[in-house]
Order: C-alpha cells, then structure tokens, then sequence
C-alpha cells in the first residue's frame, strides 16, 4: 500500500512510539489521524504533523465507534494503543481485567471490524496491530498481559486470511524491549547483561515497512530475542525454563512493579 496521501488513524498516539509511528507515517506521506487521552501532547503533535487529533479513552466501550465515526475515511489503521497488564492475576480487581482487555484486545477487534468493513468496500487499506513478543511467547508475571497479546496475533493471523480477496492486508509488529519509550523503558527495570534493545524509531519503521509490503509479521528485537520468542513458540515449557535460570522472573516483577499505577 502507498501511503503516500493516505488517511492512516494511530491509536496510542501520546505514547513514545505512539509519536514515532506518527512521525514515520507523516514523513512518508500519509495524512495521519491521532488519538489518545491526553490532550496536551496530541493536539500540538497533530499540528505539527499536519494531521488531526481525536482525544478519545478506549476503555469506554463506546469510544470505538465513535472514534471511527470522527475519523472518516480510514485507508490505514495502526492499532498501537494498549494498558500494562503484568503482574499476578491474584493481584488484579475484576475491574482491572476488563480494562485491560477492553483496551487491549476488544477495541482493536471493534476497530478492525469497523474500518474493515470501509476498506473491503474500497478493495483497499491496512490494519496494523502493534503488539508484543509477549504475544509469542509467554512469561511469569504476565498471564494477562500474554492473553491479550496471544489474543491479537491469532485474530490478526485469521482476518489476514479473511481480508486477502477483498485488497486489505493485515499485520502484526512485535515489539521487544523498548528503550526509551514504552512500558518497559516506563518502568525503569535493568536487563541482564546482553539482552538487547531497540527504539521507538524500530517499531516506526517496520510498521511503515509492514503497509508498504503488506508484511504478515514482524519482530522488532535483537536476534537473541527473536530466537527466544521461537522457541517459545514450539517449546513453551523449555522456554519457561530458560526464562527461570536468565532472571526473567525478576524482569516480570519489576515490570508489573513499575506498571502498578499505570493499570
């Protein structure tokens, strides 16, 4: 897909790599549609970009449609908006889980349905998800976190399949430990000596390499990463085990320790 005047809505837009996927998307051309909670960093991003603001909260239910409805004409979709989810379930309210999986599985689903529906009209148009190499690969502390993330890739995998006769194509960016901006980098938590990272301008990137080549899946991490999430995807329980002996048990908990206000 040429993106190259095309109208592309970021959720997630206030974030780090929010305004680094909105940025790559503005430098190659796209009339770029942003949306996010906080209004004091996306109206001045979207003036600077040229583009739109949308000050919308996914995890109002309805705030999906309506988000839509305000967008207009969707060629693009990069569903980037997602809450930290890690943590013991034990320690999570019944409320915090619907939150976490209304913002980070229902409303892409709602989303992609939505603008779906305009682009197969049009024989046109991307949906991207950004997710996680906790979508791969499952780890201790996160078993809500990995259900939503596992959830989004076997959707997109699935409506990918559903799509291709209609000229829509559908992917997945996975990110891994992102320096800088994210989750991660928010929670302030060390990696064991060798354990790489990559930037918010990675995750741009490949997302716009995923519209342009209409990409089914792409992995945003050091090799050794990407060999992990492989492995955790053919061999689950080895990979728990190799996880246990590399301190990713104390990567877990520092993560939900510094998401904790953040749920």
């Amino acid at each position: 897909m040429d993106l190259r005047g095309a109208n592309v809505l970021v959720t997630g837009a206030t974030g780090g790599i929010g305004q680094a996927l909105a940025r790559a998307l503005a430098d190659r051309g796209a009339r770029v549609v942003l949306t996010g909670r906080r209004a004091d960093v996306l109206e001045p991003l979207a003036e600077r970009l040229g583009g739109r603001a949308i000050v919308a909260d996914l995890a109002d239910r309805a705030a999906a449609e309506g988000l839509l409805d305000e967008a207009g004409r969707v060629d693009a979709l990069v569903a980037n908006a997602a809450l930290p989810a890690s943590g013991l379930l034990a320690d999570y309210s019944i409320a915090q889980i619907d939150r976490a999986l209304d913002v980070n599985l229902r409303a892409p689903i709602v989303m992609a349905k939505l603008a779906a529906a305009q682009m197969a009209d049009r024989g046109r148009g991307h949906l991207v998800f950004v997710s996680s190499l906790s979508g791969k690969t499952a780890s201790g502390h996160a078993s809500l976190y990995n259900a939503t993330k596992f959830g989004m890739r076997g959707f997109a995998l699935a409506l990918r399949e559903d799509l291709r006769p209609h000229g829509v194509g559908v992917s997945t960016v996975f990110p891994g430990f992102i320096r800088d901006a994210g989750m991660f980098a928010d929670a302030g938590v060390s990696l064991p000596k060798g354990v790489g990272t990559k930037s918010p301008r990675d995750v741009a990137r490949a997302t716009v390499r995923a519209i342009e080549r209409n990409v089914a899946e792409i992995d945003v991490a050091p090799l050794g990463l990407r060999i992990g999430a492989l492995i955790g995807g053919v061999a689950p329980v080895l990979s728990a085990a190799v996880q246990r002996r590399a301190g990713g048990q104390r990567i877990s908990r520092g993560l939900a320790d510094g998401q904790r206000d953040k749920r």
